[in-house]
């Protein structure tokens, strides 16, 4: 179970892709510190040791951040943070964040230099800062994560930001396939067929490097593994991704909560329809019971050509990319290139008729 609290929408960036659309300034009904605190004692009904990511906007605008890691660690949760690229993210703050009991830290690298980072982040200076701060929190002894955004304006840079990822020392790369909303709506996606070799990349490149490597709104990504294991280019048992088997079947709404800055309760951050506020609504219920999140977890509710996959209990696709592109959340992921058996057969039959 994944839980996203946006923190705030605030952020100095102009990043291309922001799903939040972020600004500088915070807005006047953020959750205040004793909501923020309430609503991290709800989460604990999760389990013990749950998963919270502080996200933003920029988490740093936040005064009271160090304040409310440190509550959520002492109530058994296990805090993480993504933090902008920006000056505020100094050595002291990421000692401050550490010493409160924070788990792991992610930044965002987008280019492999600074002239291509910055141009897709919208502030000169950011890719300096971003590798900065990684190296400061590998030596306050947090384990360090580094998000990429997969779209056309990127994907040519991924193997040299794989090999700062190395450099860096980081335990993790999330790979981010592009959702269009916010501003990310005005950016180019990779088609269909190009996301699939870069899928197939990323688990040739996952036998070969130190650090973990995951997919964010590409559940396919398990697919293409499982396929590939298939075809033997893989030895028997190993689909060519271990770690992905423990992370894969989770898509928005199924093992992925999302909390925005103002309370509202989402299946993911990318698929903005509200099913609970935590103002008012158990947040722990809400994933449980909300009609959407119940819908999002039954893979028979799937229509198009995710709801005859044989990959859907594993794969299920971005809902959030179906809602984005189609207003309909169970929709097909229009990412994913595979035509299952079924889907093949039946618009056989069509034709034939």
């Amino acid at each position: 179970m994944v839980l996203i609290w946006e923190v705030t929408q605030a952020c100095e960036l102009a990043c291309e892709h922001c799903r939040a659309s972020a600004e500088p300034g915070r807005h006047p009904d953020e959750l205040s510190t004793r909501e923020g605190k309430a609503f991290l004692d709800d989460v604990r009904e999760f389990g013990e040791g749950q998963l919270v990511v502080l996200s933003g906007g920029d988490p740093m605008k936040r005064p009271d951040l160090v304040e409310l890691v440190e509550y959520g660690t002492d109530a058994g949760l296990s805090m993480t943070l993504t933090p902008s690229g920006t000056d505020a993210l100094t050595r002291d703050a990421i000692e401050d964040l550490s010493d409160a009991g924070l788990r792991r830290m992610a930044v965002s690298l987008d280019g492999a230099t600074p002239e291509r980072h910055d141009a897709f982040r919208g502030e000169t200076g950011s890719f300096e800062a971003t590798l900065r701060a990684a190296r400061d929190a590998t030596e306050a002894g947090l384990p360090l994560q580094v998000n990429t955004t997969v779209c056309a304006a990127t994907v040519e840079d991924l193997p040299e930001i794989a090999d700062v990822v190395a450099d860096l020392g980081a335990v993790l790369w999330s790979v981010f396939f592009l959702v269009p909303v916010g501003r990310g709506r005005l950016l180019d996606p990779v088609p269909p067929a190009r996301a699939e070799s870069v899928m197939s990349w990323l688990h040739d490149l996952d036998e070969r490097v130190p650090f973990g490597i995951k997919t964010t709104e590409a559940p396919h990504y398990r697919r293409v593994g499982l396929q590939r294991r298939k075809r033997g280019r893989v030895e028997d048992g190993d689909d060519g991704s271990p770690g992905q088997k423990r992370r894969a079947g989770i898509v928005a709404g199924d093992g992925f909560a999302f909390v925005s800055h103002t309370g509202d309760v989402y299946p993911s951050g990318f698929l903005p329809e509200a099913a609970g506020d935590v103002r008012e609504d158990d947040v722990v219920d809400v994933y449980r019971n909300a009609d959407l999140f119940e819908a999002l977890r039954d893979r028979s509710r799937l229509t198009g050509k995710c709801g005859v996959c044989e990959y859907r209990h594993v794969c299920g696709g971005s809902r959030s990319r179906a809602y984005a592109t189609t207003g309909d959340p169970l929709a097909s992921d229009p990412l994913c290139s595979y035509v299952p058996d079924e889907w093949d057969a039946r618009h056989a039959n069509v034709e034939g008729d």
